[in-house]
């Protein structure tokens, strides 16, 4: 239904921004270790974990996640972005090509911990600037809603039938030009943010959208291979709570491995 679908989302902006903006970067940490123990279920549920499985799991995933926040240092850090990054921008998109079917439980649950874990870690480290990291987001939530609307107006040319039908090139068309749109009117709005300024910016705002993009499709493969509809039923209207990070598991940890390394 629409209304549950609309209240939930704007809910979920209201606590995300409102957190993002003023918790001290501690507690938006603490805050997001639910959030990655409830997505750590849902990928549980996906990849077919049996009971004992499902709750090992969902103690790693959070478990590893603190234990780096609170000792990893700057050559693990990048370690594990450059994982992450190699991910999702060579096997991901191989991944789908191939339609590969995964039935290794093993495959699964390490496929499942660098979803996770390094995106909760960049959002935790993107963070300490508030105002960048909501940039970011703004990004992936832009590409979402311009590939949305793109698609439902012009959309004819499927993305990836097998995986997705209803994503199509005009949608990937949408994303593109509305996430152009937004780079333009910020380059006007904010000139003095330089981390994002001229050609690099460039190559960061069309990374973080061309991952957002592979994040989303990755899910839907997952859940098509799952035979489920959603990762979860947590939120009302939007499913679980991958089918509103998706997107974020895949970009985050490039924007952080950008803007934290690659100066």
């Amino acid at each position: 239904m629409f209304s549950p679908r609309l209240a939930t989302g704007i809910t979920l902006l209201v606590v995300v921004v409102s957190a993002l903006l003023f918790l001290p970067n501690r507690w938006w940490n603490v805050l997001l270790i639910p959030v990655l123990a409830g997505a750590s279920w849902e990928w549980s549920r996906l990849a077919h974990h049996t009971a004992g499985v499902r709750w090992v799991f969902c103690a790693l995933v959070p478990g590893s996640a603190i234990a780096l926040w609170l000792g990893a240092g700057p050559e693990t850090a990048a370690i594990l972005l450059a994982i992450s990054c190699a991910f999702w921008f060579f096997i991901v998109p191989a991944w789908l090509v191939a339609h590969r079917r995964v039935q290794s439980g093993v495959a699964l649950t390490l496929t499942g911990w660098i979803v996770l874990v390094p995106a909760w870690f960049a959002l935790g480290r993107l963070q300490v600037q508030p105002a960048q990291l909501l940039a970011l987001l703004a990004i992936v939530w832009l590409a979402d809603t311009g590939a949305y609307a793109a698609g439902r107006a012009w959309g004819k040319h499927k993305l990836a039938a097998t995986i997705s039908p209803g994503k199509t090139w005009e949608g990937v068309a949408g994303a593109a030009f509305a996430v152009a749109v937004y780079y333009a009117i910020l380059s006007h709005a904010v000139p003095e943010w330089g981390w994002w300024a001229n050609r690099r910016g460039m190559v960061l705002f069309a990374g973080v959208t061309f991952l957002s993009i592979m994040g989303d499709l990755f899910e839907s493969w997952m859940k098509r291979q799952a035979g489920a509809k959603d990762s979860g039923t947590l939120l009302p209207g939007h499913g679980g709570i991958l089918d509103r990070v998706d997107s974020m598991t895949s970009s985050m940890p490039f924007a952080a491995a950008f803007l934290l390394y690659m100066n």
